[in-house]
């Protein structure tokens, strides 16, 4: 019997300094309590293997916070319990996210010979003054030599991440940004690219309430976003999500699992799991994680059919295949016209969704338009019940 895909996830909740924008969990911390979270972390690993052992692992993703603040040993020594308790894919995808300030190449060789092939390197401005405005913890030049140091340990598959509309970010200095990152040496694989959202409780929000925080208006935030698209097209990259694009063979496997609902399992405190139709996290007390990492799972919640069927509808479309109109008749036994009839016509007629057939086999597909991927979430709103 074929074993089932999975996807594992690895939050490491620690950073050296919180950026003022973010509202991710994570924070600083010593040693010792980093120690004991890897620890914990081993634990619940080796406490809920059995439950996946019909299943093999097709890709693993270390995120945070920073992973990279954390011993790279410590990695190795995860990547070795993993692959003693699960049984991991050759070819898996395996990431790790790193911050430009925290990595030099002997960090990077361990990453390497640990079996992690893929980087994501948080690079967000190639501006140092707008590092500065979002509480980045490194430069410009600081992340050349960490791009320099990855490509010499051996890293071929490599994302940077992107942010615009940053506080005092011009058109001109967004440019400036796509410009050093395209012009990099050899070139990333993977861009992702997101506008900046000033959330809740960020001190940038604090900011911008006694109204000292001064971003670009709407038409430059809208000009950045689409230059964003024509620079990144022209210079060889595939838009395949809504933020994410990849030169051809270099789409994040794992993120692609996430939106085609593939089964994976978060470890670490906050993590969220998909594991046959059912959604559940870890707590976020880390304390009480450190002590039972076996007991910290809340909110288990069996899907209904109503609620798959959301999800593979505003999930699937942030990808710009789009969703399978066959595999969507296959998992639920029902026409996608039969339940989505009427939205579905309405947005083609609007010009936000159409069809397309992808490959030889003659499978269609419903997808956003270009107009729709501006919209989408209008568009995605429409396929949710009342």
């Amino acid at each position: 019997m074929e074993q089932k895909p999975l996807e594992l996830y690895f939050h490491i909740p620690f950073c050296m300094k919180k950026c003022l924008y973010c509202d991710f969990l994570s924070a600083p911390a010593d040693m010792g309590t980093k120690d004991r979270y890897m620890r914990a972390l081993f634990a619940e690993v080796e406490g809920r293997a059995d439950e996946y052992r019909d299943y093999q692992v097709s890709s693993i993703f270390i995120g945070g916070g920073t992973p990279s603040t954390v011993e790279p040993a410590w990695m190795a020594r995860l990547l070795g319990t993993v692959r003693e308790h699960f049984f991991v894919q050759e070819d898996a995808e395996i990431t790790i996210e790193v911050n430009p300030g925290t990595v030099d190449e002997e960090c990077l060789q361990i990453y390497r010979q640990a079996g992690i092939n893929r980087l994501s390197i948080g690079l967000q401005s190639a501006r140092d003054e707008e590092l500065r405005t979002l509480g980045r913890i490194h430069t410009w030049e600081q992340f050349l030599a960490a791009y320099d140091a990855a490509v010499s340990a051996g890293f071929d598959n490599i994302n940077i991440d992107l942010m615009s509309a940053l506080p005092e970010q011009t058109l001109a200095s967004y440019h400036e940004t796509l410009e050093c990152v395209l012009a990099l040496s050899p070139p990333p694989t993977h861009i992702s690219a997101y506008s900046l959202i000033v959330e809740e409780g960020t001190p940038l929000f604090e900011r911008q309430r006694r109204g000292e925080l001064f971003l670009p208006d709407e038409d430059c935030e809208r000009q950045m976003y689409e230059d964003t698209e024509k620079w990144l097209v022209g210079a060889g990259f595939s838009r395949y999500e809504i933020s994410n694009y990849a030169r051809p063979g270099y789409e994040c496997r794992h993120n692609c699992g996430y939106w085609r609902r593939v089964d994976y399992i978060g470890f670490g405190i906050g993590a969220a799991s998909l594991f046959q139709d059912t959604r559940f996290h870890n707590g976020r007390d880390l304390q009480a994680y450190l002590q039972a990492p076996l007991e910290s799972r809340e909110e288990v919640e069996l899907l209904s059919e109503r609620e798959r069927m959301e999800e593979f509808m505003f999930l699937g479309l942030r990808m710009t295949q789009g969703v399978s109109k066959q595999e969507f008749s296959e998992k639920f036994g029902v026409a996608l016209e039969e339940v989505y009839g009427p939205v579905i016509q309405k947005n083609l007629e609007d010009g936000l969704l159409y069809e397309h057939i992808e490959d030889a086999g003659g499978e269609r597909y419903l997808a956003l338009t270009g107009r729709g991927l501006d919209l989408s979430n209008y568009v995605m709103s429409q396929f949710l019940f009342d």
